[in-house]
């Protein structure tokens, strides 16, 4: 089995950063894609940022220029750095990675979801 444990949520007012982080544990073999997603009241849960195995990153229209998304493969971790948050940014932030285990099946992992608040 593999579990994802996120941490860094938290509430900040607009203009703040924060640091979200997600680390993976368990029967891993490789990871692939680690990415970053949101869902807010009412609304439908969307991508924010992800980044392959090799150079690929993709970052929502939304927040490029204001989030990094990095990882970690020496620790199975991925980062969301959020920069210039604004209250629009306001959800329940979720990583998901994709997960080749040591039996050979390859599956998505989420998070547990980190709430993240943005006053205004």
């Amino acid at each position: 089995q593999v579990q994802l444990v996120e941490s860094g949520g938290g509430l900040v007012q607009a203009g703040g950063s924060l640091r979200l982080s997600c680390a993976a544990s368990g029967s891993i073999f490789s990871i692939n894609t680690m990415g970053w997603y949101r869902q807010a009241p009412g609304k439908q849960r969307e991508l924010v940022a992800r980044v392959g195995s090799g150079v690929g990153i993709y970052y929502a229209d939304s927040v490029k220029g204001r989030f990094t998304i990095s990882r970690d493969n020496a620790k199975n971790a991925v980062y969301l750095q959020m920069n210039s948050l604004k209250p629009e940014d306001t959800a329940v932030y979720y990583c998901k990675m994709v997960v080749r285990t040591w039996l050979g099946d390859e599956n998505d992992y989420w998070g547990q979801g980190t709430q993240v608040t943005v006053s205004s």
